[in-house]
């Protein structure tokens, strides 16, 4: 499995900055109540963020040789995929928080403080879902082989 790179990360946050403005406003060209994301969003985003950083730190012990246990290769794998998944769906969250955002403070009449700043607190929470799956996916990364001598093997591209 290679490392998350930039570019789907950076697509799937303006995919979410357009969902999230256009739903946005299609809601309120129909009349409909505009979407206001809740209070447990962010928060639950954060939690999911930890529980994923927790899960990657013994893989990483198991790996640099800090820890005694072995490890599944199966379990590093699935919470590699898991990492790889916190992040790009981070990515989508934070840019459809980051939508939302926009359209509120681009009306010419500014809703109440508290939709602000729940759009905002949206934006962070999956901001910090992205890197903390980016961090998970770095700590289930191997350490570069080693030849006979205990020296790094240099990488001929």
């Amino acid at each position: 499995m290679k490392r998350t790179r930039a570019t789907p990360l950076i697509g799937l946050a303006v995919m979410g900055i357009v969902v999230g403005f256009l739903l946005e406003f299609g809601a309120a060209a129909t009349g409909i109540p505009i979407l206001i994301p809740p209070l447990s969003l962010p928060v639950t985003l954060v939690v999911i963020a930890a529980i994923v950083v927790g899960f990657a730190i013994p893989i990483r012990r198991a790996t640099r040789g800090t820890s005694k246990t072995m490890i599944d290769p199966f379990r590093a794998m699935r919470v590699a995929v898991l990492a790889k998944a916190s992040s790009l769906s981070g990515a989508l969250l934070a840019g459809w928080g980051l939508g939302i955002l926009v359209y509120l403070v681009t009306r010419s009449v500014l809703p109440a403080s508290s939709a602000i700043w729940l759009a905002v607190a949206a934006t962070v929470g999956g901001v910090v879902l992205l890197v903390a799956g980016l961090v998970a996916e770095h700590l289930c990364t191997l350490p570069p082989p080693e030849d006979d001598e205990g020296q790094p093997e240099e990488s001929h591209a």
